[in-house]
């Protein structure tokens, strides 16, 4: 799956791109299956919130089938290969909760901010894009972003390690205030199976979820291959340093899966 030329433009002008039901409500049922399992398991990968209610299960890619398949389709990876001009690698994965009821928030950060300072990552050749497992409505705790934020660079942050389960880089109120005044504040929505990408340097935050209905969306962090990071003080399955540029499968991997467990 490749990008047209306005959709290009659209994502350099305003720092994310936004495609509705790219993945089949079967693939998608297929993955909410999958991470209703992952978020039971008890691993070291798969964090929770103070309340216990699941938020992020790292590195799923490892010990989940469909994430792997995920993690190497073509509608996916070929778009990230094409607005960065080249091969890419997983640099992280991450499947995030928003429980119902219990759902924290993520405060306001840039991507690229965290990989620079903890994982030397050279420059911000690396994107984000993301799956909705669910759907994503404005009261589930939907991803907030600041359009054309992304265009301000690396941005002064502080380490937060107390807000949250988990630690972040975090940007202050002025700045947040400085750059909404420009900019506005956007939050895509819509139904499970939509994609979402964004640039590493784009602000971004999602708010708690205390409605009834909870939502999960799988993120994939894509580096070129020559912008590794060089500093490994994060576990693996935080920051992965296997740099092979990534072979995508075929574009019915995740739908052959699903045929499969229906039959089953």
């Amino acid at each position: 799956m490749l990008l047209t030329e306005t959709q290009r433009a659209d994502f350099d002008r305003e720092g994310y791109l936004f495609l509705p039901e790219v993945f089949s409500p079967a693939e998608a049922a297929l993955l909410r299956r999958e991470a209703a399992r992952v978020f039971s398991l008890e691993r070291e990968e798969v964090w929770r919130e103070d309340s216990g209610a699941p938020r992020t299960a790292f590195a799923a890619q490892t010990y989940s089938e469909p994430f792997r398949r995920l993690g190497l389709h073509p509608r996916l990876v070929e778009p990230v290969m094409q607005l960065l001009d080249g091969p890419v690698y997983l640099h992280q994965y991450k499947v995030n909760a928003k429980a119902a009821f219990d759902g924290d928030v993520w405060q306001w950060h840039q991507d690229y901010g965290t990989w620079a300072r903890d994982d030397a990552m050279p420059e911000a050749r690396a994107m984000n894009i993301a799956v909705f497992v669910d759907d994503v409505t404005p009261v589930s705790g939907p991803l907030m972003f600041i359009p054309r934020s992304h265009k301000d660079g690396v941005l002064e942050a502080g380490h937060d390690l107390e807000t949250t389960s988990y630690p972040l880089w975090t940007l202050d109120r002025e700045t947040v205030t400085r750059l909404a005044e420009q900019g506005g504040i956007v939050a895509p929505t819509g139904p499970a199976g939509s994609l979402l990408m964004f640039h590493c340097n784009l602000v971004h935050a999602s708010p708690p979820n205390i409605s009834p209905w909870g939502r999960t969306i799988v993120y994939l962090s894509l580096c070129h291959v020559d912008n590794h990071i060089r500093q490994f003080k994060r576990p693996e399955w935080v920051a992965h340093r296997d740099f092979a540029p990534i072979a995508p499968l075929a574009d019915d991997c995740l739908a052959e899966l699903a045929a499969q467990q229906a039959a089953e």
